[in-house]
C-alpha cells in the first residue's frame, strides 16, 4: 500500500515529514495555518498536489482559529492566512489553485460557523479526490507502458507528492498492478535529492524494482539504452504546454528527444494554467546552503556566489503526452489543452 502523504484528524493537519526520510519516518502535526505554511516552506510537504491540498487544510485551520463574528471579518482573516501561504512556494500553481477554492465556498457562505464547517469539509473532500483522481490518471497512463519496460522518473512525483498514490509514479503503479513487470530508473535529483531520498524510498517501501542514477547519469543512462520511456510529474502545465517541473526536468527532455526516447509528464487538471504566459512565470529560487553543503558537511568554499533556481521550463517539442485524469493528449499541445479543458 502507498504512504499517505497528508491528512486532516481531530481538527489539525497530519503529515509526513518528508525532511526526515528516508532514515525515519516521522508524522508531524499542525494546529494552525502559520505551521502549515512553515511546513510548505522547508519542504516538510512538497509536491505540487499536495502542496495545494495543504494549503487548502491550512485555510481550514485559519477558519477555525478565527474569532471573526461576522462573515466580512471572517473572509478577512482567511485573505490574511491565504498570502502568507501562498508566498510559500509561488511557482507550484496547485497551491493557488487549492487555496483559491476554499476562498471561493468561504464567500458562498452566510455566516463564520457555516464557513467554518464549509471550509474543513471541503478541503477533506478535496484530499479524498486527489487519491481518486491520481488511480484514474494512472490508469490512463498505464496504457502508454509496455510489460518489461524500464522507465526513468526525475524527482519524486509519487504518493509523497500527492495526497496518495501519485502522479508520474502512480501511473508506474497502475502499471504494474495490471501485471505488468516494470523497472524504474531514478535520478538523486539534486540539490535537495527528492529522487534519492522520497522516490527510491517509497518505491522501495511498495516492492518495485528501483535503481538510483547520479544527476549526471542521466545521458549515459539514455545513450547506453537503459531506459525504454521517461514520466515525471509538473508544478505548472501553461496552455502551450509548457510544464515547470523540478530543476533538471529540462535537461531530462533534452536528452530523451536526442536518444528518440518517449518523455511523458503526468499531472491533474488543477495543475494547469490557462491564464499565464511562459514569460509571467517567477521561478523560485531556493536558498545557497542547499547547493554548498549536504546535511552538515560542507562541500563548497565559504562565500562562493549560488544560482539554485527550484524549477526549469521544458517545451512542448520535447514532450511526447501529457497524462492528465481525463486521458492523455498529444501535440499540438495547445490545441489539444483547450479541447481537454472544453469536454472537461
Amino acid at each position: 500500500m502507498s504512504l499517505k502523504t497528508i491528512e486532516w484528524k481531530d481538527n489539525s493537519v497530519i503529515m509526513i515529514d518528508q525532511t526526515k526520510l528516508p532514515n525515519e519516518l516521522l508524522f508531524v502535526t499542525c494546529s494552525d495555518y502559520k505551521q502549515v505554511a512553515n511546513a510548505i516552506k522547508t519542504l516538510v510537504v512538497r509536491g505540487a498536489p499536495a502542496i495545494g491540498v495543504s494549503g487548502a487544510f491550512g485555510l481550514a485551520l485559519a477558519a477555525l482559529q478565527s474569532n471573526a463574528s461576522t462573515k466580512e471579518e471572517m473572509i478577512n482573516d482567511l485573505n490574511s492566512a491565504k498570502n502568507v501561504l501562498f508566498e510559500t512556494r509561488p511557482t507550484a500553481v496547485n497551491l493557488a489553485w487549492g487555496l483559491e477554492k476554499i476562498m471561493e465556498v468561504a464567500r458562498s457562505c452566510k455566516d463564520p460557523e457555516e464557513i467554518k464547517k464549509i471550509v474543513v469539509e471541503t478541503a477533506k473532500q478535496m484530499a479524498d479526490q486527489d487519491v481518486k483522481i491520481n488511480m484514474t490518471m494512472g490508469k490512463h497512463g498505464s496504457k502508454l507502458f509496455d510489460d518489461n519496460d524500464t522507465v526513468l522518473t526525475h524527482c519524486n512525483a509519487g504518493a509523497l507528492a500527492t495526497v496518495g498514490y501519485g502522479t508520474a509514479l502512480g501511473v508506474i503503479r497502475a502499471s504494474k498492478e495490471s501485471g505488468k513487470n516494470i523497472r524504474v530508473i531514478a535520478t538523486e535529483t539534486r540539490p535537495v535529492q527528492q529522487g534519492s531520498r522520497l522516490t527510491a524510498f517509497e518505491l522501495k517501501h511498495d516492492g518495485i524494482d528501483v535503481s538510483l542514477i547520479p544527476d549526471t547519469a542521466v545521458g549515459y543512462t539514455l545513450a547506453n539504452n537503459l531506459v525504454n520511456k521517461i514520466i515525471v510529474g509538473a508544478d505548472r502545465i501553461l496552455k502551450t504546454g509548457h510544464v515547470f517541473n523540478k530543476i533538471g526536468t529540462y535537461q531530462v527532455a533534452l536528452l530523451a528527444k536526442q536518444h528518440n526516447v518517449p518523455f511523458y509528464v503526468a499531472a491533474p487538471l488543477s495543475t494547469f494554467d490557462l491564464n499565464s504566459n511562459p514569460e509571467d512565470i517567477v521561478i523560485e529560487q531556493r536558498k545557497s546552503s542547499e547547493v554548498t553543503g549536504i546535511g552538515e558537511k560542507k562541500t563548497a568554499p565559504d562565500d562562493i556566489n549560488v544560482i539554485n533556481p527550484a524549477f526549469d521550463m521544458t517545451p512542448p517539442e520535447l514532450i511526447s503526452g501529457i497524462i492528465t485524469e481525463n486521458g492523455v493528449i498529444m501535440a499540438p499541445f495547445e490545441e489539444t489543452i483547450k479541447e481537454l479543458f472544453a469536454a472537461n
